[in-house]
């Protein structure tokens, strides 16, 4: 009877990792033996992913929902996959896809199906990170060019911002005094200063 293991990850501490957990159990894997980061599958430097490995060994066998829940990388998939199979001689059976079942086919044809597959899915895997990354990139520029600001709104002026403007444009008192008076730093008052003048100068 092997002794069975499971890991478990999700990306953020937001993400709910329930469907993941049921999938193990169902595959009959003991609750105190399922392993679970709340962490990006970017690397492989995650506590309990590196907890569960001193416990694999021949013998052992891992459950994993998909194959990219054990990372998204694609080569180091590939070596941790080589890691788990080879160095720790342990199995492990990918539950999204039964090919991925290093149980089964332990001849030459079977090691190298499971090997053609493991490829071609953590290529996908990686492959569709590249393209949600560049979504993201592409939301954000049509977003840009339709007005949405990102980042942190600005802080409102102080009310006696223009009134100091003025008064500085005029030459009554110096930038380290306006910035002072307004509550600025020297170098936030002659930015916002020189946009007020620009403003000013085109509604004129």
């Amino acid at each position: 009877m092997k002794e069975v293991y499971g890991y478990v990850r999700v990306s953020t501490k937001e993400q709910n990792e329930d469907r993941q957990v049921l999938a193990l159990r169902r595959a009959q894997v003991p609750g105190e033996n399922i392993y679970m980061d709340k962490l990006s599958g970017k690397d492989f430097h995650r506590p309990m992913y590196q907890k569960l490995l001193k416990k694999l060994r021949a013998g052992t066998l891992l459950y994993i929902k998909s194959i990219d829940r054990l990372g998204r990388n694609y080569e180091e998939i590939l070596e941790q996959w080589r890691i788990i199979t080879k160095d720790k001689k342990a199995d492990i059976v990918v539950l999204d896809m039964p090919l991925l079942d290093t149980r089964r086919g332990k001849d030459l044809m079977g090691t190298f199906l499971s090997d053609i597959v493991l490829q071609v899915l953590s290529f996908v895997a990686e492959n569709e990170r590249g393209n949600i990354r560049q979504r993201q990139r592409e939301g954000i520029e049509a977003a840009k060019r339709r007005g949405v600001r990102f980042g942190r709104p600005p802080k409102p002026l102080p009310e006696n911002f223009a009134q100091v403007c003025e008064r500085w444009f005029q030459g009554e008192i110096s930038g380290t005094r306006a910035a002072k008076l307004c509550g600025m730093p020297s170098p936030t008052f002659y930015r916002k200063a020189e946009l007020h003048r620009k403003e000013a100068d085109g509604y004129r």
